[in-house]
């Protein structure tokens, strides 16, 4: 298999060998135009050897242009050399056409290089260098088994191939009308039914045809786009507890879960449509332009004797360069506009779903007026800034709909005296209109995709910002001074450990500090001492501090917050998280339900609800329980895990666990005195110097006292 770079640095030996022998051919046979495509490949061929330093996604359409320069460099070489056949003189390309492929792969290299080309690609190129391996299917039959990132580049090629094809289809569509008005201009009737069923017919339903499997494609090749790079952010931002640390540094990435749901797939939506569509569109401006420049060759400048060659392109030029100008000043606030809507429009998303998670607490407070205020706020702020677009949109419209209403008539208009004196014909009239029209609408692509680019940038600098926090959250990760670490002996150790809040501020220290196996220790303390910080320290996800936590080689610890996590779907997922149902027996997940005090539930077990808002917490924290009881882990900690039972379940909760996991340590927060005679040995949160905590051993009295 030929590496990556190998196959570029061919591709360029490919386009500089025929850049020899068109000069070659230039200076021996005096062929015309063979010195600019000589010069032209040597560019390309220069931007392709260099090709390894840009975008992987830029990449796939440089390689298509050289191959598009060769081959059509060839065909023209042939022509002119006299050896090509007539019976395919339809199929022969313009003589410009290898040129301008060639400047295409030369503008590709360079606006690889502007910032926000380079961050687009930067998100895009993680799927067009992946090494996963896919298995493509074309119904029930296996069709292709390979890297993902070759199936990518291949659907990008063949799509950039069929939107190209279909220009060339509307170039011939664009003669069919000529011929065909001139045919009834003529009153031609044979003429007329003969380009209506030989070519007309022919070429529109190949033009379907096209249309309907570029969309199968593009369906395939955009969802799988999107599939991969939904589970590649997830990935990153779940992976190594970032998503964690992102909330304690308070990166900017509010709402990760819309720049995962949403931003994710207009990006790649918006990505594949404006290089696709801005490729198409180039295509179709030089077609075009080639056609609009032969057709006003002698046209003279209305009003006066001055013959301006090409004057209908050079009318097309200005004015799209004008409306692009304007519509550019007018609609540059929108940018910064959308990026805000987004995000007021997930805000006030996230303020409804909270608020139903939050659904009891809010009744028990009677706090619906404060709630409707805040959520009206929220809507509030998101109708103000609606408007703001809106009423900026509206400038836009009035240019941009004042603009393309002109751009109708300016070709009758410079046209139409040709055609009243007999220079042109009716056909020739409607090809100039419609060629015009193409040209115009190519030079105004970014007019016409204004919204929608400014909507665009938005998505990017979300996407883009989310990787910054996710970077910054694993960098946080991987700059903790708290060093986490496996030894021989069976104790769970803190060594000169300070731990601090993210703001910097130091609340614990804590040196020499052991957690002994068998020897249930319960940590004590006033609110806000750092007793859960400890915890998550010992856990591994605190990063603030400095110090070591030395635990046992291979021992599985657990972690039981005052506020378990319970995850949509069936109850039996909720108990056995973070594992799966297939883990564990079914009837030893229906124990440890009974066991936690939740047997009412074991016989609904496979029904799907949000159980956490249809459990108590009380009910919730039971559940973790049950998972406790199941992973059986050898360190067991409770961060006030029972905090929501009454008294007496808790003392059951507590008997319970000792009972059935014997082998297991429990370290417990908690500020209830009855829990003191369930454990050996009691730890007190003290105040120590420097306003820190300090944790330090106090004896536990005997249960009976």
């Amino acid at each position: 298999m030929i590496a990556e770079q190998d196959r570029l640095r061919i591709l360029a030996i490919l386009a500089a060998v025929f850049a020899a022998i068109a000069f070659a051919v230039g200076v021996l046979v005096g062929l015309p135009g063979t010195v600019g495509l000589a010069i032209t490949g040597l560019v390309l061929a220069g931007a392709m050897w260099q090709a390894r330093r840009i975008s992987s996604f830029l990449r796939v359409f440089l390689t298509v242009f050289v191959l598009e320069y060769v081959a059509f460099g060839v065909m023209v070489l042939v022509s002119g050399l006299g050896w090509w056949p007539d019976f395919l003189a339809g199929l022969l390309p313009p003589a410009s056409l290898p040129v301008t492929v060639g400047i295409f792969g030369i503008l590709v290299v360079g606006v690889s290089y502007i910032p926000v080309i380079r961050t687009i690609t930067g998100i895009a190129d993680r799927y067009f260098d992946t090494e996963a391996s896919t298995t493509a299917r074309v119904g029930s039959l296996v069709a292709w088994s390979g890297r993902e990132r070759r199936l990518a580049k291949a659907a990008v090629v063949f799509l950039v191939l069929v939107n190209q094809a279909q220009v060339g289809i509307s170039v011939r569509l664009n003669f069919f009308s000529r011929d065909w008005f001139n045919a009834i201009q003529n009153k031609d009737e044979a003429a007329f039914w003969s380009l209506l069923f030989t070519v007309f017919l022919f070429w529109a339903f190949v033009l379907i045809a096209s249309n309907v499997i570029e969309y199968l494609v593009q369906s395939a090749f955009l969802i799988r786009w999107r599939r991969w790079l939904t589970g590649q952010y997830i990935g990153e931002w779940l992976g190594e507890g970032t998503h964690y640390r992102m909330g304690l540094r308070g990166a900017a990435a509010d709402n990760p879960d819309q720049r995962i749901a949403e931003d994710i797939k207009q990006f790649t939506d918006t990505t594949y449509s404006f290089s696709i569509q801005l490729l198409s569109q180039i295509s179709t401006l030089v077609s075009f332009s080639i056609i609009l420049w032969g057709i006003s060759s002698d046209f003279a400048f209305p009003g006066t004797n001055i013959v301006v060659p090409g004057l209908l392109f050079w009318f097309a030029l200005v004015y799209a360069v004008f409306g692009t100008g304007v519509t550019h000043l007018i609609g540059r606030p929108l940018i910064p506009l959308f990026f805000n809507q987004q995000r007021y429009e997930a805000d006030f998303r996230f303020s409804l779903a909270r608020l139903r998670e939050y659904a009891e607490q809010v009744a028990l407070l009677e706090g619906e007026p404060t709630e409707r205020r805040l959520l009206l706020g929220r809507f509030g702020t998101l109708v103000d800034n609606f408007w703001r677009i809106v009423n900026r949109r509206k400038l836009l419209m009035i240019f941009t709909s004042f603009y393309g209403q002109l751009s109708v008539v300016i070709p009758y208009v410079v046209a139409a005296p040709f055609y009243f004196l007999g220079k042109v014909q009716l056909g020739t009239l409607t090809q100039t209109a419609g060629a015009f029209a193409r040209v115009e609408a190519a030079l105004s692509f970014f007019v016409d995709r204004y919204v929608t680019l400014a909507d665009y940038k938005a998505v990017v600098d979300r996407l883009s910002t989310f990787d910054q926090a996710i970077a910054a959250g694993r960098a946080l990760g991987r700059e903790a001074g708290i060093r986490l670490a496996e030894h021989a002996r069976d104790t769970v150790e803190v060594r000169d450990l300070s731990l601090a809040l993210p703001d910097g501020r130091r609340i614990v220290a804590a040196s020499g500090l052991a957690f002994r196996p068998g020897e249930s220790a319960l940590v004590t303390g006033p609110s806000g001492s750092g007793k859960s910080t400890l915890f998550r320290a010992i856990a591994g996800i605190w990063p603030f501090g400095e110090g070591a936590i030395l635990t046992p080689a291979g021992a599985r610890m657990m972690l039981l917050p005052q506020r378990p996590y319970i995850p949509m779907g069936t109850l039996i997922n909720a108990v056995v998280y973070p594992s799966s149902p297939d883990v564990y027996d079914r009837g030893a997940v229906a124990e440890a339900l009974r066991a936690a005090g939740m047997g009412a539930f074991v016989d609904r077990l496979d029904e799907e609800r949000a159980w956490a808002q249809t459990l108590s917490m009380g009910e919730q924290q039971r559940v973790a329980v049950a998972r406790a009881l199941l992973a059986k882990p050898d360190w067991l900690f409770l961060d006030e895990a029972t905090a929501a039972l009454d008294e007496p379940t808790e003392e059951a909760i507590y008997r319970m666990l000792m009972e059935r996991l014997p082998d297991t340590t429990v370290v417990s927060i908690g500020h209830r005195s009855t829990l003191v005679g369930f454990h050996d040995r009691r730890i007190d949160m003290r105040p120590a110097a420097g306003g820190l905590f300090a944790p330090t051993d106090a004896r536990a009295p005997a249960a009976a006292e």
